[in-house]
């Protein structure tokens, strides 16, 4: 009897540790049953420390960097290592008194960042692309792409680069430093966050009002109801039986898969910051808004105006401004909005479908700015209204779902036949069959559009409800959004798709 209890004991313990340790087919999500039990057993010490600042900081680190670990493995020394060096070179370019010997520190600062990030993702497409350029057969070396590496990179040279332009003064202690890096809300996927915005909350007192906790609650159900309900249902059951083979479709069904992508990412990527902020703002963290109903913009511009924020404020600040903004002339500045794209778009993925992506998109910019601004001479803040306004706003959203192909799709040859299929082979007559044959998939379709093009006081409004009905209601709508999830989510395991990045 005795060896029958020692030995489910053993085998409980064994699955517990095999739960907590690194697996890479099921990396530590916000919508798993996992990360709520570790979050709510966190949330508790967290709360014990909260008058204790440095032991809080260093038990939110040693959690942020096992949340990595679990998505990544021993990669988490990465993290470490842009951490220390950024940390050092920030404080010898405030004390360094020669401005050759602060441009060296930023230039080890982007060597560092940058090398890390080309080397683990950008090798083998560089490889490839030289060795398809002079003839040679090019194996791919085995490297393993550690989750969110564009992200915290960007987000620690960010902060060299204010040190440098004395916008921040460095930080003096490692530990608040690490503790901005590895926050674990936004470390895999976002948002990224300036320094000179989160650093001046580190030491604060922990305070969380009812209606932070009451928008968090709020933020955290939209995001599990846009993930796990919307996009991935849509995706498994839909989009991505196109994409994997759009030739064996119509052009009407590859249309519908494209509308259904637009749809699927939004909710994917939206829904992980969400639940980043909505978390963050539970340990009393305020972070920027990453999403503003981008569907609704009515020219490229405003899409990137509303598209995800932190990104594309931070290649506006760092890469745009960098290169010269609107400081050298009408030409220079549509050339840099197309170069600012290109390296955007290779951001988000080494292969040239990226690249196409992004210079779309600084094409549409550049064309943009020069139809409103040179021909219409119209103020760059210029709002259209009324009619107008819907069709600018049809055309920008289509424009958007033809780019997405290519953002989706891992090869030209795959998006030029999806548009083939669109333009060639449309046969509009079976969009009843198709509508019937998947309903539920385009019911939430319909839905997520329509939701998407509410008011965006509606939302403030829904937030400050929650807020209003206190403590109780939110639980037991943050419970029954929890039953929804698990009732509706696929067997298998949806990474988010900017866990790629």
């Amino acid at each position: 009897m005795n060896d029958a209890i020692i030995s489910e004991l053993q085998l409980t313990v064994g699955r517990i540790l095999q739960q907590l340790t690194y697996n890479p087919d099921e990396p530590l999500l916000f919508s798993s049953g996992l990360f709520l039990f570790l979050f709510l057993g966190f949330t508790f010490v967290y709360m014990l420390l909260q008058r204790t600042q440095t032991l809080r900081l260093l038990f939110v680190t040693c959690f942020s960097y096992y949340f990595y670990y679990k998505s990544s493995g021993f990669y988490f020394f990465l993290l470490a290592v842009v951490t220390v060096s950024d940390f050092l070179l920030a404080r010898h370019i405030s004390q360094a008194a020669r401005q050759w010997q602060r441009r060296l520190c930023l230039l080890l600062s982007l060597v560092v960042d940058l090398g890390l990030l080309f080397y683990f993702k950008y090798t083998n497409f560089f490889c490839a692309t030289w060795a398809d350029i002079v003839g040679h057969n090019f194996q791919p070396y085995d490297i393993f792409l550690p989750v969110g590496i564009s992200f915290f990179t960007f987000q620690s040279l960010s902060y060299t680069i204010d040190v440098y332009r004395r916008q921040m003064q460095p930080l003096g202690n490692i530990l608040d430093y690490a503790f901005y890096v590895s926050f674990f809300p936004q470390l895999v996927a976002g948002p990224i966050v300036r320094a000179r915005d989160f650093v001046p909350q580190i030491r604060k007192p922990v305070i969380v009002t009812d209606r932070m906790f009451g928008r968090a609650v709020y933020l955290i159900c939209a995001g599990l109801l846009k993930k796990c309900v919307v996009s991935d249902y849509i995706s498994l059951n839909f989009v991505d039986r196109i994409f994997d083979n759009p030739a064996l479709y119509s052009g009407i069904e590859n249309l519908l898969g494209a509308y259904g992508y637009a749809l699927q990412i939004y909710c994917d990527f939206s829904g992980y910051s969400d639940m980043a902020i909505g978390i963050a703002l539970l340990l009393g963290f305020h972070f920027p808004q990453n999403f503003n109903v981008p569907y609704q913009s009515s020219s490229v511009t405003e899409f990137w105006r509303r598209w995800h924020i932190s990104l594309s404020t931070w290649i506006r600040d760092y890469i745009y401004i960098s290169l010269g903004g609107n400081r050298h002339g009408r030409l220079r500045q549509y050339f840099n909005l197309l170069v600012t794209m290109l390296l955007g778009g290779l951001w988000h993925g080494a292969s040239f479908n990226f690249v196409v992506w992004g210079g779309l998109h600084g094409l549409a910019l550049a064309v943009h700015k020069f139809f409103s601004q040179q021909l219409l001479h119209r103020d760059r803040h210029y709002q259209s209204h009324g009619l107008r306004r819907v069709g600018a706003t049809l055309l920008t959203f289509h424009f958007v779902v033809v780019c997405w192909i290519f953002f989706r799709h891992t090869s030209l040859g795959a998006s030029w036949s999806m548009l083939s299929r669109i333009f060639s082979d449309f046969h509009a007559e079976l969009l009843p069959q198709v509508l019937s044959s998947y309903r539920y998939v385009f019911a939430l379709i319909a839905m997520g559009y329509v939701v998407h093009l509410l008011p965006i006081k509606s939302e403030e409004r829904l937030s400050r409800l929650f807020g209003r009905l206190g403590v109780l209601f939110c639980a037991v709508v943050l419970a029954a959004v929890i039953y929804l999830v698990i009732q509706v989510k696929s067997s298998t395991i949806q990474p988010f798709i900017y866990f790629q990045f």
